[in-house]
């Protein structure tokens, strides 16, 4: 088997990769018969020098690889066809910015298998850059709070060599007393809870966080339990709740009233209720100034109504006037400030790259090799020119317009 590892060529640039130098050369020693390379890239956390000092050959043509590793969308132009492709697509909810690549990914009947959508039995994610996005968005939560009131500074994430550098900012941080809702306990919000843990605030449960005034900062998580009820019933059931989100009815209302910021990590899909409405952000009792929205689903299609467009790495916190509904410069008495970057792993990405090429290696290699592995088989969206039947329902979506 032939690796290749591609080119990063979205825009912005993004400098992670699927496999460090060290995970590539420690593939090659367990499998003689495994070669992997890499396209000459300068834009990577890792150098093309880093790689070859490891053994791996820097290439421009893959054109000969069996398999082709990624991490965000292929540009359309540079697609290869009849080739086996491993990256985040963002296809599989319908996204409309990225239906013409699905399109071509059919006409040029290529082999899509989606990161996202490589599941264990129990239909949980397997791989995921959720707890760097968690990380580097709860320490921008923190950084726009602290430019908001100018009453502190933080190094931004992407400014710093790694993860172990922005700790040490943690240590001798002086934070005011707010109060931090994260929404979800998966990757994001755990990862978002390793960074306000190391700023020494303090967690407490949802009720205590409704019902108790406290002299320290503290931070409350909500999973599926704590936000949604059933409509017209004070109840909520979980397996109910994920066949029929359409009967459940948002319950963070009470969390704007006594919240300062928001970091939001929850998966989110059309039928699911949205949280709060842009009515709502108008009241005089919607308390949230600071929302990092990890999720970062562009309105209307969104949790979060004033999620208007992605931000960037250089420039991430934008504002969001409730009353105009419309953004405006952020730091303002009346603004809601936003932060939604959509590739925040990126701003540590050495670090990310790595846990992600563990994952990679340990849940996923294996199942690669086999001829017919499910957990491929299902994250496979496109083959042969036509959507593999876990995903039939995208018919509709590729055939959209598609003469254009």
């Amino acid at each position: 088997m032939k690796i290749g590892i591609i080119r990063e060529e979205k825009n912005p640039p993004d400098s992670r990769v699927p496999l460090t130098p060290e995970q590539c050369q420690y593939l090659m020693q367990i499998d003689q018969n495994l070669e992997i390379v890499i396209q000459s890239s300068e834009k990577r956390c890792f150098s093309d020098l880093e790689y070859q000092e490891k053994g791996v050959s820097v290439v421009d043509d893959i054109s000969d690889c069996d398999i082709l590793l990624g991490v965000k969308e292929v540009p359309i132009n540079v697609l290869i066809p009849n080739k086996t492709y491993l990256f985040f697509s963002h296809t599989h909810k319908k996204q409309p910015y990225n239906r013409k690549l699905l399109q071509t990914i059919l006409q040029k009947k290529i082999r899509l298998i989606d990161y996202e959508c490589l599941c264990d039995q129990q239909e949980k994610r397997v791989i995921a850059f959720g707890h760097w996005a968690g990380v580097v968005g709860a320490h921008n939560a923190i950084l726009a709070w602290g430019k908001r009131h100018q009453t502190f500074a933080l190094k931004p994430m992407h400014q710093c060599h790694d993860f172990a550098e922005a700790k040490t900012y943690y240590k001798n941080l002086s934070l005011p007393n707010f109060k931090i809702v994260i929404t979800g306990d998966g990757r994001v919000s755990n990862g978002a809870a390793t960074v306000l843990d190391l700023m020494k605030i303090k967690q407490v449960s949802p009720p205590d966080f409704l019902n108790k005034n406290f002299s320290y900062p503290v931070y409350t998580k909500l999973s599926v339990q704590n936000m949604y009820h059933k409509k017209g019933e004070d109840i909520f059931n979980e397996s109910d709740y994920y066949e029929y989100p359409e009967k459940y009815v948002s319950s963070f209302k009470p969390y704007t009233k006594v919240s300062d910021i928001m970091i939001n990590g929850i998966y989110w899909e059309k039928g699911v209720p949205i949280f709060f409405t842009k009515e709502d952000m108008k009241k005089d009792d919607f308390k949230i100034k600071v929302i990092a929205d990890v999720t970062c689903d562009i309105a209307p299609d969104a949790s979060i109504p004033c999620t208007i467009r992605p931000s960037t790495i250089a420039d991430p916190i934008y504002g969001y006037d409730p009353y105009l509904e419309t953004e405006i410069k952020p730091f303002q008495p009346q603004s809601i400030d936003m932060m939604a970057v959509d590739n925040l792993p990126n701003e540590l990405p050495r670090d990310a790259s790595e846990d992600f090429g563990n994952q990679l290696i340990d849940r996923i290699w294996d199942e690669l090799k086999k001829p017919d592995s499910d957990m491929i088989y299902n994250a496979t969206i496109a083959i042969n020119g036509q959507l593999n039947e876990p995903y039939q329902y995208l018919q509709d979506f590729v055939d959209f317009n598609q003469s254009s």
